[in-house]
């Protein structure tokens, strides 16, 4: 399914740092970004993660730049393991479904490792979000966009939980979201790119962790509608953002209701 991807969300794995170590000893701001970007080019990003953890730790608030360099190594980070987590669990899968046990108990130990790794980067993330970033936001689109992260990473973490966690987290990506959509209904216009994902995403949690089609398309629906209703008045900046987005909930759209009429 297609959620935000845009700016808007080393081999090691993120762990938390209270003090620097010998791999990233005490730098500049402007040396951390830098190395950040050269991270990204390099398509290491958990060490772009890392680099961007100690600029959002240094107390004062991102700009633009910073806070998308920030979004793109966590996603990115996240990312290929949920990728990895989706192709050991169907494998794991395909070996119960054969019998074979062995292999099937050996897919699952790798499954967990996945998982925890998974776990440990959403929880470095959340802190940074909801200990720092989210309290200090200045303006309606950094706040919006700080929730809707921490939105996204508590749905990921819902994507591999089970039982009690899983509610759980479900439970705080709603709760993200929504602060997040009561912020950006108020201070973004719905031409907003970063309304827009919010929408987008907001609306893929609906649909693949409440398992509410009904309610997902509605939302993206409304997103899709509103958005059109105002195209003329898009600035040129954001056009083509803005307009990506709405073809990928457009493309939701059309997946969700040919699904639903598959069901029926």
């Amino acid at each position: 399914l297609n959620e935000s991807r845009s700016h808007f969300g080393s081999s090691s794995v993120v762990r938390p740092r209270n003090r620097p170590s010998p791999l990233f000893p005490a730098m500049s701001r402007e040396k951390n970004v830098y190395l950040a970007k050269l991270s990204e080019q390099a398509e290491r990003y958990d060490e772009m993660a890392n680099y961007m953890k100690v600029v959002a730790e240094a107390g004062s608030e991102l700009g633009v730049e910073e806070r998308n360099l920030l979004s793109v190594a966590y996603k990115n980070a996240v990312g290929s393991r949920r990728a990895s987590w989706r192709i050991v669990s169907s494998v794991e899968q395909k070996e119960q479904s054969k019998g074979n046990a062995d292999n099937a108990a050996t897919a699952s130990e790798y499954r967990t490792k996945v998982e925890g790794e998974l776990n440990e980067i959403c929880g470095t993330i959340l802190k940074l979000l909801e200990g720092g970033l989210i309290p200090a936001a200045g303006g309606g689109e950094s706040k919006v966009f700080y929730c809707k992260m921490a939105g996204d990473y508590y749905r990921y973490i819902a994507e591999f939980s089970q039982g009690g966690d899983k509610d759980k987290a479900a439970e705080s990506a709603k709760k993200c979201y929504d602060d997040a959509m009561a912020v950006a209904s108020a201070d973004l216009p719905v031409t907003h790119p970063i309304r827009l994902g919010l929408a987008l995403n907001f609306s893929v949690f609906h649909y693949e962790v409440l398992n509410n089609p009904e309610e997902a398309c509605k939302m993206a629906r409304q997103a899709f509608e509103d958005a059109i209703a105002e195209l003329d008045n898009v600035s040129e900046e954001s056009y083509k953002d803005s307009t990506l987005i709405m073809q990928l909930l457009r493309d939701n759209l059309t997946l969700w209701t040919s699904e639903g009429e598959g069901e029926q």
